[in-house]
């Protein structure tokens, strides 16, 4: 079977595509955020496989349980899942839709690791520096590793750089190794 984000990039795309053109792109991710939520759990995913229950049913139900307002599109959007199988997915199609919006919105989620808390004008630097390099808002995750020594490691989406002491001392040794 497919990769589930495979599978999700182009459902993700369309819901995306559709909320954007329709201006309902909050809406939307509210949406998929809560059905992608109520259908990663165990239960709900053994309803889907549900060999008895018709496409329509498991449907119904995943509304049910949500307690989502759902509009005739997003309704239409459910029902396709259902009837391609792909209703397990949503959890994969909401985070796949959420990084279309990020995209869109031009701002990015950065995780800053560093081997001691950083305080807010530490913070506030960084956050200010890559969002000149990136071109995009920012929005900062702090995580503290002790072993890092000193220094961060930032990922923003696709992209780690590693400015620890951890990490040099690591390229120091396969320089000299090689």
């Amino acid at each position: 079977m497919a990769e589930t984000s495979t599978v999700a990039r182009p459902y993700a795309k369309a819901a995306f595509e559709y909320a954007r053109d329709h201006e309902v792109l909050e809406a939307w991710s509210e949406l998929l955020g809560k059905l992608g939520r109520v259908a990663s759990v165990n239960e709900m995913q053994e309803i889907f496989s549900h060999p008895k229950l018709d496409t329509a049913r498991k449907v119904e139900i995943l509304i049910e349980v949500s307690e989502s307002e759902v509009d005739d599109a997003a309704r239409r959007f459910l029902d396709h899942l259902g009837e391609k199988g792909r209703l397990p997915a949503l959890a994969a199609i909401a985070q796949q839709f959420e990084a279309f919006r990020a995209e869109h919105d031009r701002r990015m989620d950065v995780i800053i690791v560093s081997a001691f808390e950083l305080n807010a004008n530490q913070q506030e630097t960084l956050g200010s520096a890559l969002k000149k390099r990136l071109n995009r808002e920012i929005s900062i995750t702090t995580q503290v590793d002790p072993s890092l020594l000193g220094g961060v490691i930032l990922r923003a989406g696709d992209t780690v750089i590693d400015g620890s002491v951890r990490g040099r001392l690591n390229r120091l040794h396969e320089t000299l190794s090689a």
